[in-house]
């Protein structure tokens, strides 16, 4: 069984990160949303909240595809959640060149912890590129619509939380 690791704080989850996972199902048989615990970022969502919007999506994304789609949280190192899981691929998604210079030190120290997990870079389609979580929030916060960000469900706890 080939399993992948798609990891983030995924504060909230974004239309971008549901096309990630939405290309990512396919290239594995069963895809685990690593659901980063870093106190570091302050949080709006609790992780609870997190985790119930991702398996609220990805249940969706599960059923179109034919992938299992699991959430998973995680606050050790990345390259031993993907161990933890028995994922052999690290799934990760750029949107533009500042994103690829991050992630190309990422999959070099992760590859000196461990060579035999193999990162995959999906590029952002078009639409979404410019979705960020962050600025998805600040968006919410200030009152704008974010609709053309989120999923409605994610939408209305973007307006609750800052209600």
């Amino acid at each position: 069984m080939r399993i992948g690791l798609y990891p983030g704080t995924f504060d909230p989850i974004t239309l971008g990160h549901v096309d990630i996972i939405r290309r990512a199902a396919v290239l594995v048989d069963r895809l685990v949303i690593g659901v980063a615990i870093n106190r570091d970022k302050g949080p709006l969502f609790s992780l609870e909240e997190r985790v119930d919007l991702i398996e609220a999506e990805c249940k969706k994304l599960s059923e179109q595809t034919g992938t299992e789609i699991v959430a998973h949280p995680f606050e050790n190192l990345l390259i031993d959640c993907a161990h933890d899981v028995g994922a052999q691929l690290i799934v990760r998604g750029l949107r533009a060149v500042t994103d690829f210079e991050y992630e190309f030190q990422m999959v070099g120290m992760n590859r000196a912890l461990d060579s035999s997990v193999e990162t995959v870079f999906l590029m952002a389609d078009a639409n979404h590129q410019a979705i960020a979580s962050k600025l998805v929030k600040e968006i919410a916060r200030l009152g704008g619509d974010v609709s053309k960000f989120v999923t409605p469900e994610v939408r209305a706890q973007l307006v609750e939380k800052f209600r």
